[in-house]
């Protein structure tokens, strides 16, 4: 990783070192909406079709039956599932106590307030296959949608779907599975077709195709809401000359590994440190699977080396990281300090691996600088919330004076009137 001096660059230089990767679209706006339109119009069998030149991949029907389903299953070992099962007890513990609870008082005598929750009645699971079948995005996106109160679940993902997906579909309660995969994907849970239910909400990570199709989509009032925006899968780790450079440099593969658009970023004010890190990234290269992808991810990724960790806390703060890494001699000190990150991961024994797959936590989160804005995907992201309200005639004369007063200053007469008539009714009867 290249090495950079912090307080030698300009603003100009360290607001461009801390640039992102451009997302490459390549035209594909209107390929995407191509794609869209043609499973509108076509329903399954523009699916299928679309599904055999694009994914090449045979398939008369979208929708695995049961008996594909408990076959894929019964091939999951049992070593597997038990770390499946281990993973979801952790999951459903987190999730579980993030349910929300109502509201209701009295913001006035007679005035009664109340805040009430409803799960989204229908959504959708997008989980990529491709080199990389992500189990783990199953269990994050289908155990807070149950635990929510969902009415359905659906989930798509490319044929043909790993066995490990299937049986942890299965398990994790998902009503049907879907051979569909990129944006056509997506739009079959937008829009519906006939084997495809219609979703109200879409979730999952996926490809530039998916995640422009998921753009499209919920900027269509006909078609669905989506998570939130993503982009490429990134860390950064603060770290002082305590931490092992060992772990840094796997903490910063394990990422790298995503793909070749990912970032990495370690922020130190050790140079010796940081030099150790980059002799281990070498190291640890030579035995990883897909050291080819984790190269091309470090050519973009860079190591600043700063005056201390309140200037390391600034810059993670400006770079907004998906995943912070804090490896530090005392890390929660540092915690305060940290304001924009979609997950932290304090300390030396807690890899961002355990929060991808086992720790409780979700894995869903915002990248791509989004961690300002948005938060990591939680149960509230399965419901929506609404108000109530109701007042007593003695609620309605205690603030419909100035209720009406409001309304007169903002010009809008019969927002006045309907609280004028109702008031002149009550004095009538007193």
């Amino acid at each position: 990783m290249n090495i950079l001096e912090w307080n030698q660059l300009n603003t100009t230089e360290q607001a461009e070192a801390l640039r992102r990767p451009a997302l490459a679209q390549g035209g594909r706006e209107a390929q995407v909406a191509d794609i869209i339109q043609k499973v509108r119009e076509g329903g399954d069998a523009a699916l299928i079709e679309l599904t055999r030149t694009l994914d090449r991949a045979e398939r008369s029907t979208l929708q695995l039956s049961q008996e594909e389903i408990d076959t894929a299953a019964d091939r999951v070992g049992d070593e597997l599932k038990a770390a499946i099962e281990l993973a979801i007890t952790n999951i459903e513990t987190f999730h579980r106590a993030q349910l929300p609870q109502p509201i209701a008082l009295d913001t006035s005598p007679g005035v009664r307030c109340e805040l009430h929750f409803q799960p989204i009645e229908k959504v959708g699971l997008y989980v990529p296959g491709g080199s990389a079948p992500l189990v783990s995005t199953v269990m994050m996106l289908a155990i807070p949608a149950r635990l929510a109160g969902c009415e359905r679940v659906v989930l798509c993902s490319p044929p043909p779907i790993n066995d490990a997906i299937i049986y942890t579909a299965r398990r994790c309660g998902v009503d049907a599975i879907y051979t569909l995969g990129g944006a056509q994907a997506v739009a079959a849970m937008a829009y519906g077709s006939e084997t495809v239910t219609k979703v109200d909400k879409i979730f999952g990570p996926g490809n530039t195709w998916v995640t422009e199709a998921k753009r499209q989509v919920s900027s269509d009032v006909n078609g669905a809401a989506i998570d939130m925006p993503a982009g490429p899968s990134e860390v950064l780790v603060i770290a002082d000359d305590t931490a092992d450079a060992d772990f840094i440099a796997s903490d910063l593969l394990s990422q790298a590994e995503h793909g070749p658009d990912s970032q990495v970023i370690l922020a130190t004010p050790s140079r010796e440190l940081a030099q150790k890190v980059n002799v281990a990234l070498e190291q640890q290269l030579a035995q990883l699977s897909r050291a080819d992808i984790a190269r091309q991810a470090l050519a973009e990724s860079r190591t600043f080396i700063c005056d201390d960790l309140v200037q390391a806390a600034a810059i993670s703060n400006a770079y907004a990281p998906e995943h912070l890494i804090v490896q530090t001699a005392d890390p929660r000190a540092l915690l305060p300090s940290l304001k924009n990150a979609g997950s932290i991961f304090l300390g030396a024994w807690t890899p961002e691996s355990v929060g991808d797959y086992a720790s409780g936590t979700n894995h869903t989160l915002p990248t791509y600088g989004y961690a300002r804005t948005y938060s990591s995907l939680g149960l509230a992201d399965y419901q929506r919330r609404f108000t109530v309200q109701e007042l007593s005639p003695e609620g309605l004369r205690a603030i419909g004076p100035a209720v009406e007063l409001l309304a007169a200053t903002e010009t809008l007469d019969a927002h006045k009137n309907a609280v004028s008539l109702r008031l002149a009714k009550l004095e009538k009867k007193a």
